[in-house]
């Protein structure tokens, strides 16, 4: 029984993970049953067993990940000390989960630039949840003094759409880099460096200095 449920498990996660692959890839009105069927080497029925429909299937897919990092960040801010802190786990935490899931950014920048015209309800709450706990770190800053100017939306789209970028054009970033010789493209950069430099960079931006701090006073 338990081999069962371990079975059952990996198998509507290969679905999943396929299903990711070929949403990204061919778009949700192109990408049919029956391919993510053939790649995940399943049958039609065993995919409806696990899912209802393909736009179940699509919100199981956005949602997974989305879910998986809400749980992550929160479980890190739990250990940090500070709203600085909890900002860098958020920053590092979806980094992480894009570079582990790499066609799930480009499944939402593909959604994002159609309007959200098949976003499901369940991935827009998930996408609200994640917007919100980065306000809350965020007004926890403002609130201890440690933040000013905060701009919520804005720096969600700075973090979220910088990661998602980096991780969607790697193949043009390493292709340009080949062609035009001493241009920087950061093709060979890692997901740590680049996560660590866009947490630098806004709590640059971010934090209060002793010189705004006397004004203040």
């Amino acid at each position: 029984m338990a081999k069962n449920r371990r079975d059952a498990k990996a198998t509507k996660e290969k679905i999943i993970t396929n299903a990711m692959l070929l949403f990204s890839k061919n778009g949700y009105d192109a990408t049919t049953i029956d391919e993510i069927a053939k790649v995940s080497d399943v049958n039609k029925a065993m995919i409806y067993y696990y899912f209802k429909n393909k736009s179940a299937l699509y919100s199981a897919v956005m949602s997974s990940v989305l879910d998986a990092i809400y749980q992550e960040i929160l479980s890190s801010d739990k250990c940090c000390p500070s709203p600085l802190g909890d900002l860098e786990s958020f920053i590092k935490t979806y980094a992480y989960y894009c570079e582990k899931h790499p066609y799930f950014p480009a499944l939402l920048l593909r959604e994002l630039s159609d309007s959200g015209t098949h976003l499901p309800e369940e991935m827009f709450a998930n996408m609200r949840q994640l917007f919100g706990l980065l306000s809350k770190i965020l007004q926890e800053g403002e609130e201890q003094n440690i933040f000013h100017n905060v701009e919520p939306m804005v720096l969600h789209f700075m973090i979220v759409g910088s990661i998602n970028l980096f991780i969607t054009t790697k193949p043009l970033r390493v292709a340009t880099s080949q062609i035009e010789d001493g241009l920087n493209t950061c093709d060979g950069c890692s997901i740590e460096k680049i996560s660590d430099y866009i947490f630098q960079k806004i709590k640059l931006m971010l934090e209060v200095n002793d010189e705004q701090n006397t004004t203040c006073a």
